[in-house]
């Protein structure tokens, strides 16, 4: 399982699906998704959208970059699915989250714990 949760913290902008991941991991699809969900709390989908998020997240504070741009370069494939996803783990749009955050002087790790997306 953390074979296949390491390429998707790596390649999270990559076309990842469970059938791939559960070579990774060595084990069949079912037995993949179940034990990846009982082991880190949500299913593999849920968690490289999640991730992708948190990058996009990123990007959207600290770049000037269009909201599509972010949303191909972190592995989204429609605009529209990336708004509908980053709303529903953020809780706002990601236009209205980059007018509310507001890169602050603090070490890495406390934005990264403080912005971290709780879904």
């Amino acid at each position: 399982m953390l074979r296949a949760r390491d390429v998707m913290d790596r390649d999270y902008a990559q076309l990842l699906d469970v059938p791939a991941l559960a070579r990774v991991a060595h084990v069949s699809q079912a037995h993949f998704t179940r034990t990846f969900r009982a082991t880190f709390g949500e299913t593999p989908h849920r968690y490289l959208q999640r991730r992708r998020v948190e990058r996009a997240m990123f990007l959207l504070r600290e770049t000037d970059r269009s909201v599509t741009d972010i949303s191909y370069e972190v592995g989204f494939t429609s605009p529209g699915t990336f708004s509908r996803t980053f709303r529903d783990i953020v809780g706002r749009s990601p236009r209205a989250y980059r007018k509310e955050a507001v890169a602050v002087g603090v070490p890495t790790c406390f934005t990264m714990a403080w912005t971290r997306p709780h879904a």
